[in-house]
C-alpha cells in the first residue's frame, strides 16, 4: 500500500492562513515560453473582437462606469455564472463539472498573474477566461454566457489594460483547454462498461432496486491536475468481515439505516434527506458563502476556487481508484445476504436502507471524500470558521434551511448522513474523509505549479 503519511507532513504551504484569511506567501512568476509582452495570437484577436462588439463603444463604457452603478464583485459575479451554466446545461456526471469548474477558474487565475494589478485588467481577465472555457465546455450555453460577458464589460472603462485583459483571459482558457485535452473525465470515460465481480462475502455486487451497472469505474484511470500517482493515498482495506469494527459497521447502519427504523430520529432523518444531494452543488453554496465573505483582492478570490476544484477533481479521481481497488460490498448487500461475513449478524432479505444505494462501491464514501477535501481546502486557505454564519439548501431538502459556521461541522455531518441513509458504513465514511484531506493537502503544497 503506498505510505501516505508521509505525504501529510506540515510542509509549508503556497498559502497560509493569517486571522481567517488567505494570504499568498510568493506568488509565483509565469515560465511559459511565451514572451512577456504576449504576442496576440489569432484566438485573441478574435476574442477582442467580440469584445469590442459586446461592449460597445468606448464612451459608453466610461458612462456606464461614471454614472454610478453598484460596485459588482467580478470574482462573485463569475462564481454564480458558472455555477448557473453548469446547473443549466453541464454533464451527467460530476467530475466531469468539477473539471469544468477547475479549468475555468485555474485560466482565469493564471491570467490575473499574468497582467498589471489593475481593476481594469483582473475584471476584463477574470471574466474572458471563465467566458471562454465555459463557451468551450458547454457550447449550448453560448448565448448566456455572452450576455454576462457584455455586461461585464459594459462596467470597464475602455483602454489598454481592459484590451489586455480581454487578451489574457483568452490565451490562458484556450492553452489550458488544449492541456485538458483527452484527459479521461468526459462522461463516457467516467463511466466505462464494467463487468460485475463474481458474488462472495464482502464483494460489490449490483444493488437494489435498479441492479444497474457500476458508475465511476472509469474516473481512476483519469489524468489529475496535480497529483502525482492516482494511488498515492489510497487507503489500507477495509475492516475483516469476521472483526468487531465490521460488526459494529453493519449492526449501525442496520438500526440507524432502515427505511422504517425506530432508532433513527427525525433530526437525524432530516440531516441524511439534506446531505443526499450532489456533494458539487451543496458545496457550491458553501465556497460562495466563503467568497462572498472574504476581503481578498481578485487574484486571491479566484486562485481559492481554482484549488478548491483542482483538489476536488483529484480526489474524485483517487476515490475511484480506492473503491475499485477493493470493489466492497454496500450495506443493502451485506445486510440481505445469506453469509453477512459475522455470524452474529442474521441476513434480512427484506431490509432496505432509507434512501437508494448508488451504484458503486462502498469503501470509501465519495460524499466523504468530497467533504474532507472541501474542508481541508477552505480550513487551510481561509480559516477553519466563515466570517459569519452562511445558509446552505439541498435540491433533495427543498424548502429546508441550514445554518453553519464551521467547515468541519459539514464533514461531521456528511460521515453522520451517510449512514443514517443507510448507503454507507461509518469506515467507508470516516476512510472518506482521510483521503480527501491528504488529496487536498498534497494539492495544496504544489499550488504553485498549476499557476506557473
Amino acid at each position: 500500500m503506498p505510505d501516505a503519511t508521509a505525504e501529510c507532513s506540515d510542509r509549508p504551504h503556497p498559502f497560509a492562513a493569517q486571522k481567517g484569511r488567505l494570504a499568498l506567501l510568493t506568488p509565483s512568476p509565469r515560465t511559459r515560453n511565451t514572451p512577456p509582452h504576449r504576442l496576440r495570437s489569432a484566438v485573441t484577436v478574435a476574442v477582442l473582437a467580440t469584445s469590442t462588439a459586446l461592449s460597445g463603444t468606448a464612451a459608453s463604457a466610461s458612462t456606464a462606469r461614471t454614472s454610478g452603478p453598484p460596485d459588482v464583485d467580478v470574482a462573485v459575479e463569475w462564481y454564480d455564472v458558472t455555477a448557473d451554466t453548469i446547473a443549466a446545461a453541464g454533464s451527467s456526471t460530476q467530475v466531469t463539472n468539477s473539471r469544468t469548474w477547475a479549468i475555468s477558474w485555474v485560466s482565469a487565475a493564471r491570467a490575473l498573474r499574468s497582467g498589471p494589478r489593475l481593476r481594469a485588467f483582473q475584471d476584463a481577465a477574470l471574466a474572458s477566461a471563465v467566458r471562454t472555457s465555459l463557451v468551450s465546455l458547454i457550447p449550448a450555453r453560448a448565448a448566456e454566457l455572452d450576455a454576462a460577458f457584455a455586461a461585464t464589460l459594459a462596467r470597464i472603462p475602455a483602454g489598454p489594460s481592459k484590451d489586455r485583459g480581454v487578451a489574457a483571459g483568452a490565451e490562458e482558457a484556450t492553452a489550458l483547454l488544449t492541456e485538458r485535452t483527452d484527459d479521461g473525465l468526459d462522461p463516457a470515460s467516467v463511466n466505462p462498461p464494467y463487468p460485475v465481480p463474481q458474488a462472495a462475502p464482502g464483494v460489490w455486487q449490483p444493488t437494489p432496486p435498479a441492479l444497474g451497472p457500476a458508475l465511476q469505474a472509469g474516473t481512476r484511470f483519469a489524468r489529475p491536475f496535480l497529483l502525482s500517482r492516482v494511488d498515492r493515498f489510497r487507503p489500507g482495506p477495509p475492516p475483516e468481515l469476521g472483526s468487531p469494527e465490521y460488526r459494529a459497521d453493519l449492526e449501525e447502519v442496520r438500526d440507524y439505516g432502515a427505511a422504517n427504523s425506530i432508532a433513527r430520529t427525525q433530526a437525524q432523518t432530516d440531516i441524511a434527506q439534506f446531505w443526499l444531494g450532489s456533494s458539487l452543488t451543496i458545496y457550491n453554496g458553501v465556497l460562495r458563502a466563503a467568497l462572498v465573505q472574504s476581503r481578498l483582492p481578485a487574484p486571491r478570490k479566484t486562485e481559492l476556487v481554482a484549488l478548491f476544484h483542482v483538489a476536488l477533481v483529484d480526489t474524485q479521481i483517487a476515490t475511484s481508484d480506492t473503491k475499485y481497488t477493493y470493489v466492497r460490498w454496500r450495506p443493502v448487500t451485506a445486510l440481505r445476504a445469506a453469509d453477512t461475513g459475522h455470524p452474529s449478524i442474521p441476513s434480512d432479505p427484506a431490509w432496505t436502507p432509507l434512501h437508494t444505494t448508488p451504484s458503486h462501491p462502498d469503501y470509501p464514501s465519495g460524499h466523504n471524500t468530497y467533504a474532507g477535501a472541501a474542508e481541508q481546502v477552505l480550513t487551510s486557505l481561509v480559516g477553519s470558521h466563515s466570517r459569519e454564519p452562511f445558509e446552505l439548501t439541498s435540491p433533495t431538502a427543498p424548502g429546508v434551511t441550514r445554518t453553519y459556521t464551521a467547515w468541519k461541522v459539514l464533514t461531521d455531518e456528511n460521515v453522520d448522513a451517510r449512514v443514517w441513509s443507510g448507503i454507507h458504513t461509518r469506515s467507508a465514511d470516516q476512510a472518506g474523509v482521510r483521503l480527501g484531506r491528504q488529496v487536498a493537502s498534497y494539492a495544496l503544497r504544489h499550488a504553485a505549479r498549476l499557476f506557473s
